[in-house]
């Protein structure tokens, strides 16, 4: 079976870089992981956090994003059946703005005339 990537070997080269940025531009990471100890504080468990974290990489379309918060879910337990409904969110979320700019779209034309 074929694969779009070596999404194993992508997480470790997204780990990797970022720790070579962070290295480099330490105040920059820790900013980066001061918004995530925040988002860490709120109501929100470790899974759900991931889940939704998975889904809003998808619609974002960050394959690095997508990559590590995948690994992060199912390292919290995050099931089959739990991601899929994250990644169904995500799609129709998808769909749903691409209606209202469709709206949008229609608007302009009807402008136009």
């Amino acid at each position: 079976m074929s694969s779009f990537q070596n999404w194993s070997e992508h997480t470790a080269h997204v780990k990797q870089s970022f720790g070579k940025l962070g290295q480099k531009h330490p105040k920059m990471l820790e900013a980066y992981k001061a918004l995530g100890t925040a988002a860490a504080a709120e109501a929100l468990d470790h899974k759900t956090r991931e889940l939704i974290a998975l889904a809003v990489a998808v619609t974002t379309r960050c394959e690095s994003c997508i990559s590590v918060h995948a690994e992060e879910a199912a390292k919290a337990g995050a099931t089959e059946s739990e991601i899929a409904g994250a990644l169904a969110t995500a799609i129709a979320l998808n769909a749903g703005a691409a209606y209202t700019y469709a709206l949008r779209a229609l608007e302009a034309v009807e402008q136009q005339k």
